[in-house]
C-alpha cells in the first residue's frame, strides 16, 4: 500500500512527508539532524516542545513533537529552550512555613484563571490547580499535583501572567521532600550504602544476567505504597 503523503512547513521550509509520522519523525524524514530536543522520544523528558499553526489559521498551538502526529498544512517551529524565570535557593535555608513561594515567585498571584496552562500540558496535569495550591501555601498538594511535570514549559509559553509553573512545582516538591514528607528510613539506609560503594557488587551481578531475567525482575519488583 502506498504511503499517504502530506505537505507541511518545518522551520519555514515546505516538505512532503508520510502522514503517519510524528512531528519529530517528520523533521528527521525531511533531513533535519536532531542533536538536541529529541531526548526520550516517548513524551517524558519534555525536551522536544514545538509551536505550530495550520496554514491559513492565526491560532498558535504547542505540543511535544515526539507524541504529536504530523498533519497536512502544519507550520512547525521549534522551542529549543523556553526562557523561564527559575530562581536559585538553598533548600537548607528556606522553610515551608514561610511565604517562600510568594517571595521567590510573586507572579503566581497574577494568575487570571484562564486555564491555558492546563490546556497546553502534554502530561494532562491540572496546572492551574497546583498553582492555586502554591498560592495558598499548600506545598504538599502542589507537589503531588505537579509530580509528573517534565518541565517542557509549554504551560509557561501560554501564560499571560508569565508564571514559571514548572519551577513552582519543583520548589513545592523539594520543600515537601525535605520538610513535609515522612522520613523514609530504608531510603536513608540505601543512600548510606551507595555512599560506601556497596551498590557496585549488586550492579555487577545485575549486568551479568540475561535481558529477559532483568525484565522479569523489574516487572515483579515490590512497589512501595
Amino acid at each position: 500500500m502506498q504511503e499517504e503523503m502530506v505537505q507541511v512547513y518545518l522551520l519555514g521550509k515546505r516538505y512532503t512527508v508520510p502522514s503517519e509520522l510524528t512531528i519529530m519523525d517528520a523533521m528527521e524524514y525531511a533531513g533535519y539532524k536532531l542533536v538536541r530536543g529529541c531526548g526520550c522520544r516517548s513524551g517524558f523528558c519534555g525536551g522536544c516542545a514545538v509551536v505550530y499553526r495550520f496554514e491559513g489559521s492565526s491560532e498558535l498551538k504547542v505540543c511535544l513533537s515526539c507524541q504529536t502526529k504530523i498533519e497536512a498544512g502544519m507550520c512547525v517551529g521549534k522551542l529549543e529552550a523556553y526562557p523561564v524565570n527559575k530562581k536559585n535557593f538553598d533548600i537548607e535555608e528556606i522553610r515551608p512555613t514561610e511565604n517562600i513561594m510568594g517571595q521567590l515567585y510573586p507572579e503566581i498571584y497574577s494568575c487570571i484563571g484562564c486555564n491555558a496552562c492546563t490546556k497546553g500540558c502534554p502530561q494532562g496535569l491540572a496546572v492551574m490547580q497546583y498553582i492555586a495550591y502554591a498560592q495558598r501555601g499548600d506545598y504538599e498538594k502542589c507537589a503531588h499535583a505537579s509530580f509528573d511535570c517534565v518541565s517542557c514549559n509549554i504551560c509557561a509559553s501560554r501564560c499571560p501572567a508569565q508564571i514559571t509553573h514548572s519551577a513552582v512545582g519543583l520548589l513545592a516538591r523539594r520543600l515537601t521532600g525535605k520538610y513535609l514528607a515522612p522520613v523514609s528510613a530504608h531510603l536513608e539506609q540505601r543512600v548510606a550504602e551507595i555512599e560506601k560503594g556497596e551498590h557496585e557488587r549488586i550492579l555487577e551481578q545485575l549486568m551479568q544476567k540475561p535481558l529477559e531475567e532483568i525484565k522479569e525482575l523489574y516487572n515483579n519488583r515490590e512497589i512501595e505504597k
